[in-house]
């Protein structure tokens, strides 16, 4: 039997918290930083993180701090668990700090906001000796912290190194597979953030669940259209980190994305909710899809409603009255990506 693998877990949200738990059940050595203080005591004293998990307690054996430097000490890989808006400024931090060699997973799912890049850009540009790889799929981090079964994709461009992950990573509820399209697996986490605001303002305008499928379906079109512009492979994102995502997301108020386009739809504040990463790739993933020449239209409703150019009564409409086509055409300005 190999030795224990030593494992940084960088975030100390639900999900950092969540994924630290199960590297422990995957038997590795689990170091959790986290910037509070309070949630590292928690963490370290009662084995909780009450801020973010509230009444779920944890394995033994998560050594929380406020230390990167420690969290970094001997690690065999990283799992970066960071907002994606906030990746850039950790990637920062890494760059003096990390071993070359050290394998970073990105466990966030967005489009930097200003440059339009993904995370996996970012880190080659910033981490340029490091493999780097990405995590996703349907999963809700109180679902993982618990011990539910759960199936996840790792990618990584180099094959080996996403197998190689995958088996690391993977614990007795918490099966990953391994991909080598890490910009699909990319794409498909980012883009189904901003259809899931989509189908919460869907159903929480009472809308129905008719025009909630009718939503979801030709959101996943649109995912895959501009996946494809991306490069992205057609299968990646028929699979878990696409349309298993998609799904999960679109479906439950325990999606932070969801709740926040449900309340968008109930005319409810959106001031102090949750995070929701989709607020902030929608902006961008609308510019890309108009720059690549690809139609998305619901992406594309979503911007203009967050930015106040739209209500939801007007954004539907505007959906109703484009022109009647074939349910199989997806024909775009740059070419036909069916």
């Amino acid at each position: 039997m190999s030795a224990p693998k030593k494992i940084a877990v960088l975030g100390g949200g639900a999900w950092g918290t969540a994924l630290a738990a199960t590297m422990v059940r995957a038997g590795n050595a689990t170091a959790l930083w986290a910037r509070d203080a309070e949630i590292v005591a928690s963490l370290n004293q009662r084995r909780e993180n009450p801020r973010y998990l509230p009444d779920i307690v944890l394995e033994a054996g998560i050594q929380a701090t406020e230390g990167l430097e420690e969290a970094l000490a001997d690690t065999d890989c990283v799992l970066a668990v960071v907002p994606a808006q906030a990746m850039r400024g950790l990637l920062v931090s890494l760059a003096d700090r990390l071993r070359p060699g050290v394998p970073i997973v990105l466990c966030a799912k967005g489009i930097e906001r200003e440059s339009g890049l993904l995370l996996s850009q970012i880190a080659a540009e910033l981490l340029p000796h490091t493999p780097i790889a990405a995590l996703s799929g349907p999963s809700f981090a109180t679902d993982v912290a618990r011990g539910l079964p759960t199936a996840v994709t790792v990618a990584a461009a180099d094959p080996q190194l996403a197998s190689s992950l995958a088996l690391l990573l993977s614990a007795p509820a918490f099966r990953c597979y391994s991909s080598a399209d890490l910009t699909g697996v990319e794409v498909g986490g980012a883009l189904k953030n901003v259809l899931a605001i989509a189908a919460g303002a869907v159903s929480g305008a009472g809308l129905g669940a008719s025009a909630q499928a009718a939503m979801v379906t030709r959101g996943f079109v649109e995912l895959r259209r501009v996946g494809a512009a991306f490069g992205a492979e057609a299968e990646t994102l028929m699979g878990l980190s696409g349309l298993g995502d998609l799904i999960l997301t679109c479906g439950s108020p325990q999606s932070r994305n969801f709740s926040y386009g449900l309340a968008l739809g109930r005319g409810e504040s959106l001031e102090g909710r949750p995070l929701a990463e989709g607020a902030s790739t929608a902006g961008i993933a609308a510019r890309i899809a108009r720059e690549k020449g690809v139609d998305a239209p619901i992406i594309e409703a979503v911007d203009r409603i967050l930015r106040g150019k739209a209500s939801i009564a007007e954004a539907v409409a505007a959906l109703l009255s484009r022109p009647l086509k074939s349910e199989q055409e997806q024909r775009q300005g740059n070419g036909d990506h069916r």
